[in-house]
């Protein structure tokens, strides 16, 4: 079976950076879509950066998008998360997630069918 282990989490003050690594295993790694997302209690899981399997294309949302980016590694089965200049709203449990190749890339959760447990990132002063 499909799984997914992030790591890479920790606690930081405003304008501090870490570096999220997922690696997956169970599957073809280099034709799935691969996304982070993020997760605070209360709230629905929202996208933060996706990729495509062939690394031609990638997205994010607005709030991250010019301080996060989304690499992988095909070859080591690794996407990277890298997150610069955190702010305290960027406190999150974030997650890794993998989508079949269809159409297009997209941050949409209920697109993605395999995931991983999470690892909690805290951002504050």
């Amino acid at each position: 079976q499909v799984q997914l282990v992030e790591s890479g989490g920790g606690s930081v003050q405003p304008g501090g950076s870490l570096r999220l690594s997922c690696v997956g295993s169970g599957s073809n790694f280099s034709k799935y879509y691969m996304a982070w997302f993020r997760q605070v209690p209360g709230e629905e899981r929202k996208g933060v950066a996706g990729i495509t399997p062939g690394d031609d294309t990638m997205m994010s949302s607005d709030t991250v998008r010019g301080r996060f980016t989304i690499s992988r590694d095909n070859a080591k089965n690794v996407v990277i998360l890298k997150m610069n200049n955190l702010q305290p709203e960027d406190t999150a449990n974030y997650y890794c997630a993998e989508k079949e190749w269809d159409d297009r890339l997209t941050l949409h959760a209920t697109e993605y069918t395999a995931w991983g447990r999470g690892t909690q990132v805290n951002v504050s002063s």
